[in-house]
């Protein structure tokens, strides 16, 4: 076979738990760097791996999109094997294809999709609420204190369409716009099978939230003044009054990293089918075999 220069899309899921975010940083592990030293060790590389979202330190992906350009000779099944070889375990390639001609990961795509995940726990009476979950701690945030899970989804009512949401988060650049579009926006209470978690009784409450794109730690930011709500420490109505002061000191503190996935990025629809066609045709497959 010929070499030959390949550009390749891929759909890529880490644990960043370890992780300095994913965009390369100078003497820091990073996802990016983690992607390229991988394909260093078994193929020439052309230029820098580009993604869809630059996820913050300690943030997850199952659904990041990335593009890289290498010379290769062999099929793209054999590439995402030999990529996958080569990455710590914290880091997988769920998928491999060739990029359409001018494909980019991050201007491309038309919405996000971020989940935050929360482990609500608490404890029976007269006993004291639990201070860890140590099966859930790298991918939740525990909450043992009472939420009023209806006041946070109505205060995340407030955060649908166009807005500037500059109180919840910073643009990439300065002098940036701080508007975005958010689509959707709640949360939702999962019973989770107990022989998984503590002996507590709990809940997985999660919130997801879908915007055409996000600023610099505005999902945590939101979520972190959500939680105040369900707490009863803000009134669901003054994220009204937040949004339009547009001022970082309004808000609550953002929340912990862990619980936060970029669960999927969505392009426009003829490209959304191609990038993600190939993942969810190979976990329909899994489906059939179990």
């Amino acid at each position: 076979m010929t070499l030959r220069l390949c550009t390749v899309c891929a759909l890529v899921a880490y644990d960043g738990t370890d992780f300095y975010g994913f965009q390369s940083q100078a003497d820091v592990p990073t996802v990016q760097d983690a992607l390229e030293a991988a394909l260093d060790r078994f193929c020439h590389r052309e230029g820098r791996i580009v993604g869809a979202g630059r996820t913050d330190r300690g943030v997850h992906a199952s659904g990041q999109v990335i593009r890289a350009s290498v010379l290769w000779k062999h099929s793209l099944v054999d590439l995402e094997r030999a990529w996958n070889a080569h990455l710590p375990s914290s880091i997988a390639v769920r998928c491999v294809r060739e990029a359409p001609e001018g494909f980019h990961p991050r201007f491309d795509a038309v919405s996000r999709t971020y989940r935050y995940l929360v482990w609500w726990q608490q404890a029976p009476n007269g006993f004291p609420p639990p201070r860890r979950s140590p099966l859930t701690d790298r991918f939740a945030l525990l909450e043992t204190r009472s939420l009023d899970v209806a006041a946070m989804n109505q205060a995340a009512s407030y955060l649908l369409g166009v807005h500037d949401f500059a109180t919840f988060g910073q643009a990439p650049q300065e002098g940036e716009s701080t508007e975005r579009c958010v689509m959707a926006a709640f949360w939702r209470l999962e019973e989770p099978e107990m022989s998984l978690f503590d002996s507590h009784p709990g809940w997985r409450l999660v919130f997801t939230i879908t915007a055409n794109a996000f600023l610099r730690q505005m999902v945590r930011t939101i979520v972190g003044t959500l939680l105040a709500v369900g707490r009863g420490e803000i009134p669901a109505e003054a994220v009204k009054q937040m949004l339009d002061a547009r001022d970082r000191s309004c808000a609550a503190p953002p929340a912990p990293p862990q619980g936060l996935i970029l669960e999927r990025v969505t392009y426009p629809s003829m490209l959304d089918r191609w990038v993600h066609a190939a993942i969810e045709s190979k976990l329909l497959r899994n489906e059939k075999i179990d």
